[in-house]
């Protein structure tokens, strides 16, 4: 007689782009925000020559004043741009980031448009993984749970 081989074990083999996709959004977003972390201590980027808008420079000279805000920032990117490159705990480095891209693309909005372009690219990027990683979020939209 002959039995056909069993297929319980064997997966089908992902399309090669998407395969490879949430590895290039990772590094996509996490290589960037790596590099605006470290030039919070260090500031490599230079300036960009033109002024910012009165309002978009009165909320940044307000951060710089408050003394620990413009730090916070800067860990929050570097430590969220480590987990991403690192692919460690990636669902809590994108919870992490959401409160910054919100005020990012609000102050890129209504202040300062020139950097909205990129804003919203990390937007698609985050939004993307967060699609990936659903899973670990499903626990927070519970409406009633008890606790342990």
């Amino acid at each position: 007689m002959n039995v056909p081989p069993s297929t319980a074990g064997t997966t089908k083999p992902k399309p090669r782009l998407t395969r490879f996709l949430p590895a290039t959004a990772r590094l996509l977003l996490g290589l960037p925000l790596v590099i605006f972390g470290l030039n919070a201590f260090f500031n490599f980027i230079p300036p960009p020559p033109t002024p910012l808008p009165e309002k978009a420079t009165a909320f940044i000279t307000a951060l710089m004043n408050s003394g620990y805000m413009l730090p916070l920032i800067g860990v929050t990117h570097l430590t969220v741009g480590l987990l991403l490159v690192s692919n460690r705990f990636v669902p809590l480095a994108l919870v992490l980031f959401a409160p910054f891209l919100v005020n990012a693309f609000v102050f890129h909005a209504a202040l300062e448009h020139s950097g909205l372009g990129m804003v919203c690219i990390f937007i698609v990027l985050v939004g993307y993984l967060a699609w990936v990683h659903r899973a670990a979020y499903r626990p927070l939209f519970v409406a009633r749970n008890t606790p342990l």
